[in-house]
Parts: C-alpha cells; sequence; structure tokens
C-alpha cells in the first residue's frame, strides 16, 4: 500500500480558504484555480525531487529549508505573508522557483498555462505563490519526522516515483527537461493533477 502523497495532503490543506484567497489574487474562478494547483503541485515537488537526487542536492535543499524555512510556520501563516507582499527569503517565490525550477522554469510556467488557459503569466504568478507554501510545508514535514538531508531526499525521490506511476512520467518529465527539448503536451500536464487526484474536479 503506498504512503498518501505527499501532493495529495498538500492539497488538502489548501482546499478551502486558502484556494479561496488564491483564486482572488490571480482573478479566476475557484475550479480554474483549483485545476491549476492539482497540476502545479506535482510539478514543484517533483522538481524538487529530481534535484534531490543530484550530487549534494538533498543537501542543499536540507540547508535551504532548516535556514529559511525552518521557524514552523502553517500554511496560513506562510500564505498571509505571501499574499501580504512582503518579501523575505521565506516568501520570496521567484527567487524559490529559480532554485527550484532553473532554466525549466519558463517552459514550465507556458506549460501550466497552457494546460490550464491560465496564461504563462498568471501560470509564473500562480507558481511563486505556492513555492514557499511548498517548502514550508517540506521544511514542517522533515521537523516533524526527524529527516535528515538523506532522509528528505528519499521522501521527495518516493513522491516522484509515484507521482510517474499514477499519472504518467510523460509530462512531469518532459516539462522538467532542464535541455528544453521534451516534447510536452498540455492536457497530458492536465492529466497529471487530474489523475493524482482521481479526477473528482
Amino acid at each position: 500500500m503506498n504512503q498518501p502523497l505527499l501532493t495529495e495532503e498538500l492539497l488538502a490543506q489548501l482546499q478551502g480558504a486558502p484556494l479561496q484567497q488564491l483564486s482572488r489574487q490571480l482573478g479566476t474562478d475557484p475550479d480554474q484555480t483549483g485545476n491549476a494547483v492539482a497540476a502545479a503541485l506535482p510539478l514543484l515537488l517533483g522538481a524538487l525531487g529530481r534535484n534531490s537526487a543530484q550530487p549534494q542536492g538533498a543537501q542543499a535543499l536540507y540547508g535551504a529549508l532548516q535556514r529559511d524555512h525552518g521557524g514552523g510556520m502553517d500554511l496560513g501563516s506562510v500564505l498571509g505573508a505571501v499574499l501580504g507582499g512582503g518579501t523575505s527569503r521565506q516568501t520570496d517565490g521567484a527567487a524559490i522557483l529559480g532554485h527550484v525550477l532553473g532554466r525549466a522554469e519558463p517552459r514550465t510556467a507556458q506549460g501550466l498555462g497552457q494546460a490550464t488557459g491560465l496564461g504563462s503569466g498568471q501560470a509564473m504568478q500562480l507558481l511563486a505563490m505556492l513555492a514557499p507554501i511548498v517548502m514550508s510545508f517540506l521544511a514542517n514535514r522533515s521537523a516533524r519526522q526527524g529527516l535528515d538531508a538523506g532522509g528528505l531526499g528519499e521522501l521527495l525521490g518516493q513522491e516522484r516515483t509515484q507521482v510517474r506511476q499514477r499519472a504518467g512520467g510523460g509530462a512531469l518529465d518532459a516539462l522538467l527537461d532542464q535541455d528544453g527539448d521534451g516534447d510536452v503536451d498540455a492536457s497530458d500536464l492536465l492529466n497529471l493533477g487530474m489523475g493524482l487526484f482521481g479526477g473528482r474536479r
């Protein structure tokens, strides 16, 4: 029996008021925002899983979580800080995205925007709002489970494997392809989120 995905757990935490807040910030309806979040979370966690598999990748991520995201803030507090417009290392979504996605950032936003109807600008805005939430979630999870860098890398590796098994890894791998030569089908990306969450939207 597989463990519940981190992606599923985080999406459940975002239901209700947080999703409404994200929708208002984006100027989109909650259903569209929900679909976009369901597709964006596996992309962000998948990218972190890929990065953690690189030499020193898990150690660098663990260090960033300890240094910048280890304050034990709950999801509502992080979201409030992100939407409030204040920038700190903890809430600077654009900087976090640059580290997480690297050169794949523009194509990830373009693919997500195309798949969800948001357009690449709003998709980038959504990814930047979600990135600090994902990092805070991982910092809290790591502290709760007493994970070191190796344990964190293993957790994210399992997440990426399960996402690929349950939703088909083609869209995930193509978007996160550092060389940018992977072919991305927008419908595959939307199916990534729908497949993970039982097509319940």
